[in-house]
């Protein structure tokens, strides 16, 4: 059994988001899924094309999901088949939200949905760096407690392991009618992502 004393650290680091990710959903239910299929994708033709009018480059709009599935319908019922394509928009322009919205709900009307809203940092090493060198030094300074309690003196470090994680804002919101209009200068603020690494560090004794 090795000797010594293993503790966490972690650290967290936090800066402002440059990256903006929108995901739309459009959707259609039918009496059957050639219909269903059918008007999801010219829908979601509409979407893409109104977004492009907005300046969004076709690279940075993506299919996240498509499904068809069967409705549950009370027995006796006609059967009825709903169809979905997901889309998530990326985009650099953090304060164009609304003016993307706009642009989609004008394409697609009641058969869009926005399933979120995502504020995102687009290279996170320089983050993860100094969260790292937090985190190290918090089980040092953690390790060389407990081996001043122990009586023991620190020596040298045999195992690291990681874990990571951040905390991009996200938001999903409701939408009205066809005929609603969203102020292309919709507040929505970007606030601060945070990027936290815990490393788990095994110390030798000396």
């Amino acid at each position: 059994m090795d000797t010594g004393v293993s503790v966490v650290g972690s650290g967290q680091v936090g800066a402002a988001p440059d990256v903006l990710r929108v995901s739309f959903s459009v959707e259609h239910v039918a009496p059957d899924v050639a219909a269903a299929v059918s008007q999801v994708a010219q829908r979601t033709d509409a979407v893409t094309a109104a977004l492009r009018d907005q300046g969004v480059d076709a690279d940075d709009i993506s299919t996240t999901t498509v499904s068809v599935y069967q409705e549950y319908r009370e027995p006796g019922t006609s059967p009825a088949y709903r169809g979905s394509h997901t889309l998530t928009v990326t985009t650099k322009e953090l304060t164009g939200f609304g003016r993307l919205l706009d642009a989609a709900v004008g394409a697609a009307g009641n058969s869009l949905g926005l399933q979120a809203l995502q504020f995102d940092i687009e290279d996170k090493t320089e983050l993860l760096t100094r969260a790292r060198e937090l985190a190290f030094r918090q089980a040092r300074d953690k390790a060389q407690e407990l081996a001043a309690l122990a009586g023991y003196s620190l020596g040298s470090v045999t195992s690291i392991s990681e874990t990571n994680r951040h905390f991009p804002m996200a938001e999903s919101m409701p939408l009205g009618g066809a005929a609603a209009k969203f102020d292309a200068s919709l507040n929505i603020t970007p606030g601060e992502h945070t990027v936290q690494v815990a490393l788990e560090v095994h110390f030798s004794w000396a």
